[in-house]
């Protein structure tokens, strides 16, 4: 039987889930997957990922699905441009990792216990925001880097940090969770929209639509697609960090979607902070909608001194 060809970047992290995706596809339909590299510009740039722009890490695996030199491609869904890519087709969502951010600090401490002017890094401007209105005093610095080399900036020969802030999802993926110090409430550090979920995309006429189906995880798919059609919404009208969160409960009537939104100023001096319920058949329009109230409340003025 041919093997599959999977695209997946070189990172660790990104062959780590790419791996997971494979095994869990082999054990589901009995074909063999083999590991395609490619190299993106996203990687093979130091740039902030603010100033590379969305999608840095995904054109370079949708062009190889395109071109047919790989079968399908997995990427983390967070990493994903909210527009549909016309002629590719995001075949399953599996089952989500934990969604959190951690902090991993040296001296085994929780955010809490950083002193003031401690020095933390990140690299996403969501993050950045969310400390700063914390109020700690903390110095936040933006950082690049995979999961490894960033965790070395605290526990490294050469460490220079006192604490950064990365997806529990990451972490957990490559077999180091002994070392997070706190994992971080959504009430203070709400997370990504799609933060740990990941996307098995293939063409939209492959014959694989029906086979990479085996590992979509209904829920996971529901809470990512609020996320991210709150996400969609707000793009056009506001360009402040912007994070999401939803959770699937049992209501009274069946299952229901919990989507808690926040947008947030750079400086973090000002954050609207709402949330909508509805069903998990009714996601992307709970996610529109969410995005809409943001809008009303002015989530669009929250463009403020970065410092």
């Amino acid at each position: 039987m041919t093997a599959l060809r999977l695209g997946t970047r070189s990172s660790a992290l990104a062959l780590a889930q790419s791996q997971l995706t494979a095994d869990a596809l082999t054990a589901a339909t009995g074909r063999p997957v083999e590991l395609v590299r490619i190299v993106t510009p996203g990687d093979r740039s130091n740039a902030p990922v603010a100033q590379l722009g969305v999608g840095v890490f995904v054109s370079a695996l949708r062009d190889a699905l395109l071109a047919g030199e790989i079968d399908f491609a997995v990427h983390s869904y967070k990493d994903l441009p909210t527009g549909d890519h016309p002629g590719l087709h995001i075949a399953a969502v599996p089952t989500r990792e934990d969604p959190r951010d951690v902090l991993i600090a040296k001296g085994d401490r929780a955010l809490a216990e950083l002193p003031p002017g401690a020095t933390v890094g990140t690299g996403a401007v969501r993050r950045i925001a969310q400390l700063r209105a914390l109020g700690l005093e903390l110095q936040v610095t933006p950082i690049r880097g995979n999961v490894d080399s960033r965790i070395a900036r605290v526990h490294g020969p050469e460490a220079d940090l006192d604490a950064v802030v990365l997806a529990r999802a990451g972490v957990a993926r490559l077999g180091r969770t002994s070392e997070i110090t706190e994992t971080l409430d959504p009430m203070l550090m709400l997370p990504a929209p799609a933060q740990g979920a990941l996307a098995v995309e293939c063409r939209a006429d492959s014959d694989l639509v029906e086979l990479l189906a085996a590992l979509d995880h209904a829920p996971s798919r529901a809470a990512v697609v609020a996320e991210r059609a709150m996400l969609a919404t707000l793009e056009a009208g506001c360009s402040a960090p912007v994070a999401a969160h939803a959770e699937l409960a049992e209501g009274e009537h069946g299952d229901e979607i919990y989507l808690r939104g926040a947008v947030i100023s750079p400086d973090g001096s000002r954050a609207i902070r709402l949330s909508r319920t509805g069903t998990p058949a009714d996601a992307a329009e709970i996610g529109k909608a969410l995005a809409a109230d943001l809008l009303d409340a002015g989530a669009d003025t929250l463009m403020g001194s970065t410092e």
